[in-house]
């Protein structure tokens, strides 16, 4: 069950994090998974990696901060692989200032890349979907999208609900055509970027306290979830929030 085998998955920011354990994941499970980020050199090194374990990956860099960069991705792996099977819009930035100097320039960098352009790519993708009759479309919002917040972060939260609200509408207008559309909410997940949350004690401690599993989750944990809205298992699975958080949304 669970397997991917033949499918085409392009996954965006696939180079660390999140990611690449979705990156790695597809590819345990059979798919060939198209690796993207803004570095060659770390688009290779998983790239060979996941080559390394006995998967299948191609490689290409791509910035996000541009919608028409991500649109041309898409139709780049079409064009390559006849098709695309998988689109996982996971590529997000965040930005943290307190509200009084919250530039307006940095909100609409993050509503571009974490929101804006995961639109552009999966209407680009949509096209070829539906001439196949089938595909999936998963992104990666967050618990900060459902019913909590952190201060000084307005547009990473604002971003992540809409994420939440475009797989609805997504899912609702592709389902007819084979298509599902799906999110995935990850609670606090130890990566490179908050490796130094999770090693200071005091918040440390209280992500703990507040999550009824008392642990941190593993990268891997998403890609688990993420395979499983991948395959053919999840078919009637549309217009989800999968929220991976250990439980700590339902005890606050």
């Amino acid at each position: 069950m669970f397997r991917l085998d033949g499918k085409v998955a392009l996954v965006t920011g696939s180079t660390r994090g999140l990611g690449r354990a979705i990156a790695e994941a597809f590819a345990a499970q059979g798919a060939h998974v198209i690796v993207t980020g803004r570095s060659p050199d770390d688009v290779g090194v998983v790239v060979e990696s996941i080559r390394g374990a006995g998967g299948t990956a191609s490689g290409v860099t791509a910035d996000l901060a541009d919608e028409a960069a991500g649109v041309e991705l898409v139709k780049s792996v079409v064009a390559d692989h006849g098709r695309i099977d998988v689109l996982v819009n996971n590529a997000g930035v965040n930005h943290k200032a307190p509200l009084a100097d919250f530039d307006q320039g940095e909100w609409e960098r993050v509503v571009q890349v974490n929101l804006s352009t995961p639109f552009a790519m999966s209407r680009a993708a949509s096209v070829p979907m539906m001439e196949a009759g089938r595909g999936r479309i998963i992104t990666t919002a967050s618990i900060m999208g459902v019913e909590v917040a952190r201060p000084t972060i307005p547009a990473y939260v604002s971003t992540k609900a809409a994420v939440m609200g475009l797989t609805k509408a997504l899912a609702v207008e592709l389902g007819p055509h084979g298509i599902t559309v799906n999110a995935i909410g990850p609670g606090y997940v130890v990566t490179d970027i908050n490796r130094s949350l999770a090693e200071d004690p005091e918040f440390n401690q209280m992500i703990v306290d507040r999550t009824p599993a008392r642990r941190w989750g593993d990268p891997a944990e998403i890609g688990s979830a993420a395979v499983f809205l991948a395959s053919d298992e999840a078919s009637y699975v549309n217009g989800q929030t999968l929220i991976v958080d250990g439980g700590m949304t339902s005890a606050l």
